[in-house]
């Protein structure tokens, strides 16, 4: 694999979040923790996806601008199903929780996104905070956590970061053709200082960043899907300000990282609270 940059990797025996870790998270803004999920789990998690009557069937399209096309769903409460079992994992939940320094965390969103074969479009350089500052969160205190279920290469449409770049603070974001993106003068800015690593992962493997860490990725232009799970968390005592439909506290019922394997609910996803594009344009959305 292609991937640089700060790289631990799990073993269940001994997992704990280390004083290396949340250093390497504060220089780089990132750490990648390489098959955080076994083959086992992971297939799970994808027979779960590919159900038609699981989260999919709430999915949306959006299109990059540029001819190319992208699915989503979005949904802002965990639920019970397998897919909410994958966020509330000590494995996720509990190791955002002290990346981010120990104090308590709430789900803010899950995204599934969806890059298929040939036809998967662009996202354009952006942080995740960019749009939550304007969802009323007063402190780039929130993470998200990158989960493949596919293999996620250069030709598949991999995320690209830029280490460090969440030190730059909040950029300020625009339309970029169809997209609300960092102002490019900045990324170029950025782009000049910094290393542009592509991060090549497998299925199972995590990278928790911060809200500020400028990211992208590429079409997919290979027969390969690239599915991806995106969990946020952010700070209880950060909640937005702005009255914002499903965004604010909720306690966050963490479970055992055995729970994964044990759920079998897949149809049942009363309470997740996914988002309707066509109701919903919020910004939050983007990824």
């Amino acid at each position: 694999m292609a991937s640089e940059g700060p790289e631990f990797s799990y073993d269940a025996a001994y997992w704990q979040v280390t004083q290396t870790m949340k250093e390497a998270y504060s220089t780089h803004g990132y750490i990648i923790v390489r098959k955080m999920f076994s083959t086992k789990e992971v297939q799970k998690v994808k027979a779960a996806l590919e159900d038609p009557e699981g989260v999919t069937r709430h999915s949306y399209g959006r299109t990059d601008g540029k001819d190319r096309f992208n699915k989503m769903v979005l949904w802002n409460h965990p639920g019970r199903d397998i897919t909410g079992m994958l966020a509330r994992t000590q494995r996720i939940a509990g190791t955002a929780e002290q990346m981010m320094g120990g104090e308590e965390i709430y789900h803010y969103h899950t995204k599934l996104i969806m890059k298929e074969a040939h036809t998967g479009g662009t996202f354009v350089w952006h942080q995740d905070y960019g749009y939550w500052y304007n969802n009323g969160c007063m402190a780039p205190e929130m993470i998200s956590v990158f989960i493949p279920m596919d293999d996620a290469d250069c030709e598949n449409g991999c995320l690209q970061v830029l280490p460090g770049s969440h030190k730059f603070g909040r950029i300020d974001h625009l339309k970029i053709g169809e997209q609300q993106g960092a102002d490019p003068e900045r990324v170029e800015q950025a782009l000049k200082k910094l290393k542009h690593v592509y991060v090549e992962m497998r299925a199972g493997d995590v990278l928790f960043f911060h809200c500020n860490l400028l990211h992208t990725s590429a079409a997919n232009i290979s027969p390969r899907r690239r599915w991806v799970f995106i969990v946020a968390f952010n700070k209880r005592k950060n909640e937005p300000y702005k009255n914002i439909q499903h965004l604010h506290y909720t306690p966050l019922d963490k479970v055992d990282d055995s729970a994964l394997l044990a759920c079998d609910v897949v149809r049942e996803l009363d309470g997740k609270a996914f988002l309707n594009y066509n109701n919903n344009k919020a910004p939050h959305i983007i990824h």
